[in-house]
């Protein structure tokens, strides 16, 4: 049932404002016309309000689809609030992730272009959405702004049955701050020892009882440890919330971001063996004269959530999404030789992409009672639309890098070699159902999902086709005691399609995924927090390996592999009193793949151990202190041959408010821990230094 633009974006509208219309329909006397004290559920459980969202302990999370509270879910689900994210200073996707459990946030060290933290051992750039609805862009997450969240989520494991097509890691969810009942004010400016500088304001008005709106913003002059490896950011978002009765919400939400980032280059392994590590993490090895970079992005979004008179709650979520980059980079082969008198070879890239995404997910939520047994029940249908205007020119071994004299100059690249380019379509509609059972203290859940996905064009000239339809599901079974303790065990089920050829020249199959977890999760009755341990067994199948490439110059894969993810997630939440706040985790991750050549060895950059600990104490005269630790294990570069060092990074934070005025100083990596954080293909990358941040915010 393919569907042109033009009925796609008409589908959104007119179902949106329907929403809209009955609501206006409805609207009698003023006493249903107040704005909703309580928290506001929209599309999942969403706590709006200022008060209902302070903290570090989220009771519910958006991307369960689901009124039941994270204690209660079936599943490992881990949610980062506005508070968390403001005390420890963290200014992108990966920093805000970098105490959660199991997460390697960084893996690429910084990176001003995407996000691209990974979990239970894969990747995320297939497991990142906004909103509830998925990232446009084939090829990495990009990063959004952080400033502009309310919190970030992640649910862990195969969730195709609530989200269609998908990694089997689960989803990493990014909440955009919405308008909200009271007023509230802030602006600020920061500057860091990168000689990084940013201003930035959040300002929220009630105009009535019924409308209240927001508007952010945010001008950033990105610098790293690597002064050439930059970006200047700015983004603005607005917000507008309307309550036309005591029964509807009505979010419209809309951001524009307009950035530079330059792409890190990396260094050769080889060259980490000879030279001193503390010189290369600040060492440039891209080509000033080339390297650059100008992206924009806008989109803009409608969440309607309309409580039924018999009980039920219709909800709906519409994002129009546009992406623009143009760019030139350079890269460096991980296995490129250094030779005696220093130099060695790099390539060099030119990339254009032009994207439009539309996407829409509507549902209805309701209980029936049959007996004893409560049924919450979700049904849904979600739409994706995806364009793609693709432009692609790489040339190897273009230019010539001395380390031993890294200011020489060396004249632009020639790109000789013909672009590659291609426009793909893809159309995407799924039908799901859950029942959620509550039959005493005994929980159940079982969710089904038919998926449709076509995707027509070419990518960089190699036929970028397929049609695919599954059914995935998902299952699970917990007891909830009185004492807030519940144990559980889950089955999960996901797919995503694969766009290539096998050996034989024929399409790829999709990959799979399938997870077993058991765990416990704990509420306590004496203060507020969430404990949760799990194990899991999570497997995906049909990996593909290099085979070659064929008579026209396409790539071929072997589709032989299986990889397995097992281990142990430990995660702790807490507000023991008004004072302390702590979050501490631990993951144990044994991967391994199976088929073709690298049969028997883990998964890259998958590390098996990893903790962190974070203590922030409140003085109540004004002053908070924070502060703390992360591990990340040894881990194994893309094709194993090299084990990297494990590395432990010491964090630090100062608050201090008096009056209408917070200052607050982050220092991050506090004891100038050098260290690799990855060897891909492209080149070895290490993570960032000592930094201070220093941030000054006037509220009122």
């Amino acid at each position: 049932m393919p569907h042109s633009p033009a009925r796609l974006s008409i589908l959104a509208t007119v179902s949106t404002f329907a929403l809209c219309a009955t609501a206006l329909a409805q609207q009698t006397g003023t006493a249903e016309t107040t704005a909703v004290d309580n928290p506001v559920f929209v599309l999942g459980t969403v706590y709006l309000d200022a008060e209902d969202v302070a903290g570090y302990v989220a009771s519910g999370a958006q991307v369960s689809k689901s009124l039941t509270p994270i204690s209660e879910q079936q599943q490992a689900i881990s949610v980062v609030t506005r508070d968390q994210i403001d005390d420890q200073g963290a200014q992108n996707l990966g920093q805000a992730l970098s105490y959660s459990s199991g997460i390697n946030a960084e893996p690429f060290g910084a990176d001003p272009r995407f996000d691209a933290p990974t979990m239970r051992g894969f990747e995320s750039s297939g497991a990142q959405y906004v909103n509830g609805l998925r990232q446009s862009r084939y090829f990495g997450g990009v990063s959004y702004e952080t400033y502009g969240m309310q919190q970030i989520e992640v649910m862990r494991g195969p969730s195709s049955a609530l989200y269609g097509p998908g990694s089997p890691i689960g989803i990493i969810n990014q909440v955009q701050k919405r308008a909200q009942s009271a007023d509230f004010s802030e602006v600020g400016v920061g500057y860091d020892s990168n000689q990084s500088g940013q201003v930035f304001f959040d300002i929220n008005r009630a105009a009535s009882d019924t409308l209240s709106w927001r508007f952010t913003g945010i001008g950033r002059d990105e610098q790293t440890q690597i002064d050439e490896l930059t970006n200047e950011r700015a983004y603005l978002a607005g917000a507008l919330r309307w309550n036309p009765d005591a029964m509807t919400t009505i979010d419209v939400m809309a951001s524009y971001t307009k950035d530079s980032p330059i792409s890190p280059t990396g260094v050769p392994y080889a060259l980490t063996e000879i030279a001193d590590g503390d010189d290369l993490r600040e060492m440039y090895t891209g080509q000033e004269n080339w390297d650059d970079s100008d992206r924009k992005m806008w989109n803009i979004g409608v969440e309607v959530s309309r409580d039924l008179d018999n009980g039920w709650t219709l909800s709906q979520g519409f994002r129009y999404e546009k992406f623009d980059w143009d760019y030139t980079g350079t890269y460096v082969s991980t296995g490129a030789v250094v030779n005696p008198d220093g130099t060695f070879l790099r390539g060099s890239s030119w990339q254009s992409e032009s994207t439009e995404s539309l996407s829409l997910d509507t549902r209805l939520n309701g209980e029936v009672t049959t007996g004893q047994a409560v049924h919450q029940l979700l049904v849904g249908v979600d739409v994706r639309k995806y364009d793609a205007d693709e432009t692609s020119q790489i040339q190897r071994d273009t230019t010539i890098f001395n380390w031993r004299d890294p200011g020489a100059y060396v004249a632009p690249p020639e790109m000789t070699i013909a672009r590659s380019s291609g426009e793909t379509t893809l159309k995407q509609v799924g039908v799901y159902a859950q029942d959620e059972i509550i039959y005493g203290n005994w929980h159940g859940t079982a969710g089904l999902r038919y998926d449709w996905a076509k995707q027509t064009g070419d990518q960089y000239d190699v036929p970028s086709e397929y049609e695919e339809d599954e059914v995935t599901g998902r299952a699970g079974l917990s007891y909830v005691f009185a004492n807030g303790l519940m144990p559980y065990l889950s089955y999960a089920t996901s797919f995503d399609p694969q766009t290539g050829l096998n050996e034989n020249e024929d399409p790829l199959k999709p990959t799979k995924g399938y997870q077993w977890e058991a765990g416990v999760k704990y509420q306590p009755t004496s203060f507020d927090g969430l404990i949760t341990a799990s194990v899991y067994d999570l497997r995906q199948t049909n990996v593909n390996q290099y085979a070659g490439r064929n008579d026209a110059g396409n790539l071929l894969y072997y589709q032989v592999g299986e990889v397995k993810s097992r281990g142990l997630e430990l995660e702790a939440t807490a507000e023991l009193n008004a004072a302390w706040k702590i979050r501490a985790s631990y993951a144990y991750n044994d991967t391994e793949q199976q088929g073709g050549t690298n049969t028997g060895q883990p998964m890259w950059n998958a590390p098996r151990h990893s903790a962190n600990l974070w203590v922030d104490y409140d003085f109540a005269n004004g002053l908070e202190l924070g502060g703390g630790l992360r591990y990340i294990g040894e881990r194994d570069n893309v094709n194993n041959t090299i084990e990297l060092d494990s590395y432990t990074l010491v964090d630090a934070a100062a608050r201090y408010t008096r009056g209408n005025v917070e200052a607050s100083l982050n220092l991050s990596n506090l004891t100038d821990e050098t260290y690799l954080a990855t060897c891909s293909w492209f080149g070895c990358y290490y993570g960032e230094g000592r930094t201070a941040s220093a941030k000054v915010t006037y509220k009122w």
